[in-house]
């Protein structure tokens, strides 16, 4: 993982990001030679969020936004293999923001997802119905950070035609709401 704050458009995000992938690479050459097991390098994550989520929904202002850019680590990666892998990675071509690498968990929970298919820019309206109606219809409320799953490669696939998984942790409100009040037999919904 490395975190950043601002527009995506900037070489402060680029400079995470190029330094997320040799770090990758390199644990799937170590395990594989030392371990003898090998993993795909897994399609690069982001965790996005702001004071105001509307944000990302709304006024679409990119410099207020905060972010952790990750890759999936194998399970079986230890941070041993981490500090073995920026070591050698440094002694080559290093990454910008190699001393920001960190190996860290991520459990997000019940979560809502939904592919989008098209430029990042137009996200806007998918998580604005996903927010603003989808979720409050369901009885969820948001929970964490907004999580994008990039399947395609922007530096090569048409703008148009990029897929992405946009995935936000939820809470259900109803459950705590069920725990309050005696259950009805005309309840819509079973306990």
């Amino acid at each position: 993982m490395v975190d950043g704050h601002g527009d995506p458009n900037t070489p402060a995000y680029a400079d995470a990001v190029s330094t997320l992938y040799p770090v990758a690479y390199g644990l799937k050459a170590l395990s594989r030679a030392r371990l003898g097991r090998d993993a795909v390098v897994m399609p690069l994550e982001g965790l996005w969020w702001a004071d105001d989520m509307s944000t990302f929904t709304t006024a679409r202002d990119k410099s207020r936004w905060d972010w952790t850019m990750m890759i999936m680590a194998p399970p079986w990666t230890t941070a041993a293999m981490v500090a073995e892998v920026v070591e050698q990675v440094g002694r080559r071509k290093r990454p910008p923001r190699l001393d920001d690498l960190r190996l860290e968990p991520l459990s997000e929970g019940r979560c809502v997802q939904v592919l989008h298919v098209g430029t990042y820019d137009d996200e806007a309206d998918l998580l604005r119905h996903v927010h603003e109606e989808f979720l409050p219809a369901q009885g969820l409320a948001m929970t964490g950070k907004h999580h994008e799953i990039y399947l395609g490669d922007p530096r090569r696939a048409d703008p148009a035609k990029l897929r992405t998984i946009l995935r936000q942790p939820v809470l259900d409100t109803r459950a705590a709401d069920r725990h309050d009040r005696p259950l009805d037999v005309h309840d819509e919904e079973p306990p």
